[in-house]
């Protein structure tokens, strides 16, 4: 099965009815005399997608459950005077009658219910989204269940012989339960409104390994779903910007779709809402991935002129970093002291992790000040990487702080990955900096490794159900676990109840989350080989690194057009390449 057209990889497994978005949005005439500034335009699309299989249906007491068979019939959305083929649902004077619909795979939107004529008219139903079929199961309040960022827990009110639509989070699994004594409904369809960009998928990968493949799709669809009018970090928790965890989902969107304007959105909404003295989001790191992003969307656009309306920001954010430096080297950063969740009780790993990201982010803000023609902010910046080099501190077995050290070159890049990153392969990675663990074992050349240990770590959710990576995964917890498609059987862990920690515990985990996505940038980068070595995709390097793979092919977006790769590995272990670029970029082959 390929994995690289979006459109196929729904189609596969979903009824997909699309209503494309116009691109000359307009009111009525008769709106004329409204202005401009008080009009928005949505520039997304909805699709209704019917369900796939009914996991679950209980029947209690004198209730009653006919005809759910034709809930997955596909719809048109129209409550019709014609009562047929309705699913049909009666409490009865005692009982309780509920469904459990799954609709295939995880989507960010809500849910439309056409009714028929039913005996009652003031009908209500209970509904519960899920990311997973055990979190539908649950309500607010269990297991850390919560309708933080969106509401996917409540009592709808339906009308008689007609249609509603409600909701806005992330879910794949819908339970339904009727409320109420006698109480009785017709349902003609419910079906999920899929909210979503509808956007080409520019780039591509694909190898002679499936589970790679799906990988690098299912991030990318991970970041998609999250691409909303900003970029989100979790379509059902976290629905806002998270600057510093933008970076792998910028590098993601640069790699499967190219420009987007929801990359420059969400950078301005963080910048604007954030003066100079404070830093984004509270974290000091995070304000420093800010202009780690604005270095690589550069690259990877050649914008200028966006670059240019940064300069005044860039510019007071690389003096008030250089001020907190110490005589001797170290940093001195105030406000939160944050590289990820799973590190931060690892107090001396985010003394290092900072360390390092101090250097890096000044050595690239030295690179942008001289794109800025700004030579005397990058003389500024330079000495203060020199001196910052000055202190090497110890990293205490960090996988996060090693993985910085070796890639601001504070610690030798093998060392860094043979000591500490390697050891356990995927024991001790994490979903958001799991992509610069990953990184730094590229720059030791330890290709291999990293490869084994995406198809182990990332490979390990699809192994348990998911469709999309999850905020946070430990592998050990796909000991004995059940699968989030199904009902956990007696005797399995269910992964999404039992495990997460500090600010995502149990059903409060997101399923959905865009900083997981880096395998995707990760195969593009080093396996495919693409690396950006000018603004806009001037000049790229294209340096394979196959592994075990036999071949590998696919596609990177640039502004001038998709470059088109093909990889394969001969039997004496030479690689012969073929390879098709737009004019205007440079190709150098290693």
């Amino acid at each position: 099965m390929k994995y690289t057209k979006f459109c196929f990889l729904l189609l596969s497994s979903l009824l997909f009815i699309p209503i494309k978005a116009q691109k000359n949005h307009q009111l009525p005439p008769v709106w004329k005399d409204v202005t401009a500034k008080s009009v928005q335009f949505d520039n997304r699309t909805k699709a209704y997608i019917s369900p796939v299989r009914i996991l679950w249906r209980q029947v209690k007491g004198d209730a009653v459950l006919t005809g759910e068979k034709y809930l997955l019939n596909s719809g048109n959305g129209q409550a019709e005077l014609v009562q047929r083929n309705l699913c049909h649902l009666n409490n009865g004077k005692s009982g309780e009658v509920s469904l459990l619909l799954d609709f295939g795979r995880e989507l960010q939107g809500g849910l439309q219910i056409v009714t028929g004529e039913s005996a009652s008219r003031d009908v209500k139903v209970h509904v519960r989204f899920g990311e997973s079929a055990s979190e539908a199961m649950s309500t607010v309040g269990e297991n850390g269940e919560t309708n933080d960022h969106a509401i996917r827990d409540l009592t709808l009110a339906l009308p008689w012989l007609g249609v509603t639509e409600y909701g806005n989070t992330g879910f794949r699994f819908v339970r339904i339960d009727l409320e109420g004594e006698n109480a009785d409904l017709l349902i003609k369809e419910i079906r999920a409104c899929f909210i979503y960009r509808d956007i080409p998928y520019k780039g591509s990968f694909e190898c002679d390994n499936d589970r790679l493949n799906k990988i690098w799709m299912t991030g990318a669809y991970t970041v998609h779903l999250n691409m909303q009018n900003y970029l989100w970090d979790g379509i059902k928790r976290d629905r806002l910007v998270w600057i510093g965890d933008m970076f792998p989902e910028m590098m993601t969107i640069s790699s499967v779709f190219g420009y987007n304007e929801v990359v420059p959105n969400s950078l301005d909404l963080i910048r604007d809402e954030t003066p100079i003295n404070n830093w984004m989001n509270g974290y000091s790191s995070y304000s420093m991935w800010w202009l780690l992003t604005q270095y690589e969307w550069y690259y990877h656009t050649g914008d200028v002129k966006y670059l240019q309306q940064q300069k005044s920001y860039i510019s007071s954010l690389l003096e008030k970093l250089i001020g907190r430096i110490r005589d001797n080297g170290k940093e001195n950063l105030d406000g939160g002291r944050f590289l990820d969740w799973p590190s931060s009780e690892n107090k001396a790993g985010i003394d290092a992790g900072l360390q390092a990201l101090m250097i890096l982010t000044i050595d690239k803000g030295r690179d942008l000040a001289l794109h800025l023609n700004d030579k005397v902010l990058a003389d500024k910046c330079e000495k203060a990487v020199a001196k910052l080099r000055k202190y090497v501190p110890d990293c205490n077995n960090s996988k996060q702080g090693a993985a910085l050290m070796s890639l601001a070159g504070l610690m030798d890049a093998k060392k860094a990955n043979d000591d500490i990153i390697a050891v356990g392969g995927a024991k001790g990675f994490s979903t958001f900096y799991g992509y610069y663990m990953l990184d730094a074992m590229a720059k030791a050349g330890n290709y291999e490794q990293a490869i084994d240990i995406i198809n182990q770590y990332w490979g390990a959710m699809l192994d348990l159900g998911a469709t999309t990576f999850w905020e946070d995964f430990n592998i050990d917890w796909a000991k004995n676990a059940g699968r989030i498609d199904e009902l956990v059987p007696e005797g399995k862990v269910d992964v999404h109840k039992n495990y997460g920690a500090y600010c995502y515990k149990g059903y409060r985990h997101s399923f959905c989350h865009g900083w997981a996505s880096g395998p995707t940038a990760w195969l593009s980068e080093y396996v495919l080989g693409v690396k950006i070595l000018k603004p806009g995709c001037k000049e790229i390097l294209i340096e394979p690194h196959l592994g075990q793979l036999k071949w590998v092919k696919g596609t990177y977006p640039t502004p001038y057009g998709v470059i088109k790769i093909y990889h394969k590995k001969l039997p004496n272990g030479k690689i012969v390449s073929e390879i098709n670029a737009p004019k205007e970029v440079k190709i150098i082959k290693k």
